[in-house]
């Protein structure tokens, strides 16, 4: 007979939960690759790794580092590690070598899984199965701590400031996400991003079933959500976009009523996108969320809301946020300045950094982004601080023209730089990926296409067409390493 281990800590923590949906919920939690997996599957196999994590020596508190890639080794390791209290710290599975050492140097972790790193055990999933005696229930000190290079490529870790304990915060993101009450969410994108991460945490949690694929595929994901029924998807606008790109005899074929929430976040999305999606499946399935992983405030809003206030992206649902100028002082209503928040209701920080340190002001917080409200305080994006292009004194906001040259047919994604200008500052150079098929299209034609789009000084003076992706699954650029690099190439 095994404990009744859910009924040891009111609320639970996260091992005790998904213990008990072990015990009480016979049917998939996890569908991976037309396999299924019962949260007895998920249960049974974390027990089995948390053991090997103590015999490696990990303990309470401790960070294990996590670079497998989509799918079911990831959840295991991540249930392990809260099994025993340890933390998991997900990472990719692609980093380079050197990356990888220093987020794993910076964390101390006791434990790496996915790979090899020198001086560091390797713990290693194998496979699902291998039942274990259940292990005492313990409590993670936080229940996660991805990382983040932001704008300046260097990482840090962003380490929650909430145990692994399943309450009020966890009961509310499955509710705000469209997932609660055993309802099934696609997951296109990698779980080592937050937003993944958190989203298939709060589906597993609530007892929903995640449909994970391995990697983000525009028809592949639609063809889920049909196939599943599926009534939550995670979606960013590079993903949204590659769908809309599809061709329509493709696209719609799927039956995609059974959509509620369509969420998308991390990255900007261009009007004419958003417009799609709501004429596509509908205003009330298209929500929208912004904030950082560090969880101070968030906003969100849906479709009917959005086409009210066209470009918003809603009020703070969460915390608190404020519009201030260089020099910390409130601006008007319609203004574009420095978005600040702080949380509330709360007595312990919402994050802590390793490998960083807080831009902060009087208890708020400032993550780069720039923006303006509205006089009923809806917030309203322009870009990040550090990627803003000052030409020849006029603020150029890349996101504005990335938006524009995306809705070019022959155009998958793109990244807008300043490069040095010895006459202007700087100068607008767009990165457009055309895509495996190096679809043709030319300066002129670009510049033609924008010029209906963008006023004169903002569009790009300078091109350059690539092949690769340029945002990864998670729709991230690095525009600094973009423009460092090819700073370097000209000098």
């Amino acid at each position: 007979m095994k404990p009744d281990v859910a009924a040891e800590l009111d609320p639970p923590s996260f091992s005790a939960r998904f213990r008990h949906l072990a015990d009480t919920v016979d049917r998939p939690a996890l569908i991976f690759e037309d396999t299924a997996y019962t949260f007895r599957d998920l249960d049974d196999s974390a027990n089995h790794f948390g053991h090997q994590l103590v015999e490696l020596g990990v303990s309470l508190g401790d960070f294990v580092t996590i670079a497998a890639p989509n799918g079911p080794d990831f959840i295991i390791a991540t249930l392990g590690c809260w099994k025993i209290g340890a933390i998991p710290q997900p990472v990719s599975s692609r980093l380079p070598g050197r990356e990888l050492e220093a987020i794993v140097e910076l964390a101390d972790a006791a434990a790496v899984v996915g790979a090899d790193v020198a001086g560091r055990p390797t713990a290693t999933v194998d496979g699902v199965g291998g039942e274990s005696e259940p292990l005492p229930d313990a409590v993670s000190p936080a229940w996660k701590a991805p990382t983040s290079g932001g704008s300046t490529g260097r990482p840090k870790l962003i380490v929650a400031g909430d145990p692994s304990i399943y309450g009020p915060n966890i009961e509310n993101l499955a509710a705000m996400t469209g997932v609660a009450g055993g309802k099934t969410l696609v997951m296109p994108g990698p779980l080592y991003h937050n937003g993944p991460f958190i989203w298939t945490v709060a589906t597993l949690l609530d007892g929903g079933v995640v449909v994970l694929l391995p990697r983000f595929d525009a028809e592949a994901t639609i063809a889920a959500v049909a196939e599943h029924r599926a009534e939550a998807l995670y979606l960013v606008p590079t993903m949204m976009q590659r769908i809309w790109k599809l061709p329509d005899d493709v696209k719609f074929s799927y039956d995609l009523t059974c959509l509620e929430r369509a969420f998308h976040l991390a990255e900007p999305c261009p009007a004419w996108l958003k417009e799609a999606w709501i004429d596509w499946i509908g205003p009330e399935a298209v929500w929208e969320l912004y904030g950082g992983t560090e969880g101070q405030s968030a906003t969100v809003l849906d479709g009917v809301e959005w086409l009210e206030r066209r470009g918003s992206v809603g009020r703070p649902s969460s915390g608190e946020m404020k519009i201030l100028d260089e020099a910390g002082d409130p601006v008007a209503p319609g203004t574009v300045g420095e978005v600040w928040m702080r949380a509330t209701g709360r007595d312990t920080p919402t994050y802590r950094y390793i490998g960083a340190v807080a831009e902060s002001r009087d208890g708020w917080e400032c993550l780069g982004d720039l923006g303006w409200m509205d006089a009923d305080g809806y917030l309203y994006l322009a870009d990040r601080r550090t990627d803003m292009i000052l030409v020849g004194g006029a603020n150029i906001y890349p996101a504005e023209v990335e938006a524009s040259i995306n809705e070019h047919p022959a155009v998958r994604s793109c990244a807008v730089i300043g490069l040095p200008d010895e006459e202007r500052g700087q100068r607008v150079h767009a990165i457009v990926d055309v895509g495996d098929d190096g679809a043709v299209v030319d300066d002129g034609e670009l510049r033609a296409f924008l010029g209906e789009r963008l006023v004169a000084y903002k569009v790009p003076r300078t091109f350059e067409f690539v092949t690769e992706p340029l945002r990864d699954d998670a729709g991230k650029v690095r525009r600094s390493a973009l423009r460092a690099e090819r700073i370097d190439a000209a000098s």
